[in-house]
């Protein structure tokens, strides 16, 4: 029999009661399996674009050789938050993730503001991504075939159009392409490890990251905000539980199947990546050069063919998570659209595709005005990538913090099975260890974003949004209780 969870004063109301009416022309299909979300969430995190960038980028401005055990660390405090995160799933059914938990846990008025924040974070993400995409296949196409075609910002606006396409369409057809993307990216980073492993030899590959030595050397804040920033994304596991064969075990799965893949290619990427240079060189290395490092290194290694494999992917991969962020981005549209928080137009749901095709149309007019906007005023995509994927991820961290503390505060008052160590001791230390990561983020602003003034005004939009998320609760909660109540759509 249901139960209804009292918070506020107020019921939270099962959906099929309370939902908007034009909300009911359709529903979105169960047709994701464990894989398949698994694959949709590695793609949002770029594993090459990780490998590429921020592993050499620890190695020069972090730890240096302590950055395999950065990434292990890294991952342990993401699956130390996913403890709770995961019991959490099932006891709350929305597939607003972060909204959902904090909606729950914390009251309806945080939780709308979290969302609010959550679609900002997600929304400057991808905004972010569409330039730094415009610049890949800029230059894949000027070095590699020797075209010119298109300036950066044309690139995106293409980019937008096939994004808004498959957007549009069944989950399961994203699904499909992001796994192929995804699995090239995995398999391109193996060969590389393997052909190092192959001409070094198995005794030289490095060992000296094994130590807490190496692990406290440099700038060890610097190495942990990176290291957490790399597995951002994770969370979007819940997001698509509406569209989960099974979510009760679906969406546990493939949240730790993800992480624990992440940690492995990012560490393994690591320590191949030092015993490639030699661990007496690699830091000089990626210090003189480290946007180009790892390039350099499986040129060396796998030749002209794994550095045109590694350009090529490097477009798959920005596709794939544009794509990926696309959908997240929907379908939280669709699931505040389904509250009634949002016009409920956004919660339809296309009869033949069955994806919530008006709120991924929204997405795509709300991508090209602000990309659009970027070219007018000619802004570097450089600094754009920057200033908001940091700030994106910053309040992604943020987010965390608050599912965290919800998830202790949901479960020391509500009846439950599950162990103290899944309900109050993993989430209270994910809380302690994601709120010291995100001190770091903000004492070193602008070493994440690259421009901390830029930054700073783009946190007070943050800020900003989620005190206007928390007012909006309060005044549906005087002038629509009935609006107020559906908020977080929370059947317990």
């Amino acid at each position: 029999m249901e139960r209804l969870l009292k918070s506020e004063g107020t019921q939270f109301a099962s959906p099929s009661s309370s939902a908007p009416a034009s909300a009911k022309t359709g529903a979105l299909k169960r047709r994701l399996g464990v894989w398949e979300i698994v694959f949709t969430v590695l793609a949002y995190n770029a594993p090459l674009t990780v490998v590429t960038g921020y592993v050499p980028l620890i190695v020069s401005s972090g730890n240096g050789i302590g950055t395999p055990l950065t990434f292990l660390v890294s991952g342990l405090l993401i699956l130390l938050f996913a403890v709770g995160f995961t019991a959490m799933s099932k006891h709350s059914p929305n597939p607003g993730a972060f909204y959902a938990y904090i909606t729950v846990g914390s009251g309806r008025p945080l939780g709308l503001g979290s969302a609010f924040m959550a679609i900002m974070a997600y929304f400057f993400m991808m905004i972010s991504i569409y330039c730094y995409s415009g610049v890949v296949y800029t230059s894949f196409f000027k070095n590699m075939l020797g075209v010119e075609a298109l300036s950066w910002w044309g690139w995106s606006f293409l980019l937008m159009a096939l994004v808004a396409c498959f957007g549009y369409m069944r989950i399961t057809l994203s699904a499909r392409l992001l796994s192929i993307a995804l699995l090239l990216e995995i398999v391109l980073v193996f060969l590389w490890e393997g052909a190092i492993a192959t001409t070094q030899g198995v005794s030289a590959i490095s060992t000296e990251w094994v130590s807490m030595s190496a692990f406290a050397s440099g700038s060890i804040g610097v190495a942990v905000l990176l290291g957490v920033s790399s597995f951002a994304g994770f969370e979007a596991t819940a997001i698509f539980r509406e569209e989960a064969k099974n979510p009760e075990t679906t969406i546990p799965r493939a949240t730790y199947i993800a992480v624990a893949i992440l940690a492995l290619v990012f560490c393994t990427a690591a320590v191949f990546f030092i015993s490639g240079f030699g661990a007496d060189q690699v830091i000089a290395v990626t210090t003189a050069d480290p946007s180009n490092a790892t390039l350099l290194s499986i040129q060396q290694y796998l030749g002209k063919a794994g550095s045109d494999a590694v350009n090529v992917l490097l477009c798959t991969s920005v596709f794939a998570c544009l794509l990926a962020l696309h959908n997240i981005l929907s379908r939280y549209l669709y699931s505040l659209g389904m509250d009634g928080v949002l016009p409920s137009r956004l919660s339809e749901v296309h009869p033949k595709h069955h994806s919530p095709y008006r709120a991924s149309v929204v997405v795509t007019v709300a991508a090209a005005t602000v990309l659009g906007l970027c070219a007018l005023l000619n802004i570097d995509p450089f600094k754009g990538y920057g200033a908001l994927g940091g700030v994106g991820g910053y309040a992604l961290m943020l987010l965390q913090v608050l599912t965290s503390i919800s998830i202790v505060r949901y479960f020391l008052r509500t009846p439950h099975t599950y162990s103290r160590w899944r309900t109050l001791v993993a989430p209270a230390l994910a809380s302690v260890a994601l709120a010291c990561t995100a001190w770091l983020a903000t004492t070193n602003m602008e070493f994440l974003t690259g421009d901390a003034n830029l930054a700073y005004a783009l946190m007070a939009l943050a800020f900003t949004l989620l005190v206007s998320g928390i007012v909006y609760a309060l005044i549906l909660k005087s002038r629509k209780p009935e609006v107020y109540t559906r908020i977080g759509r929370q059947v317990i």
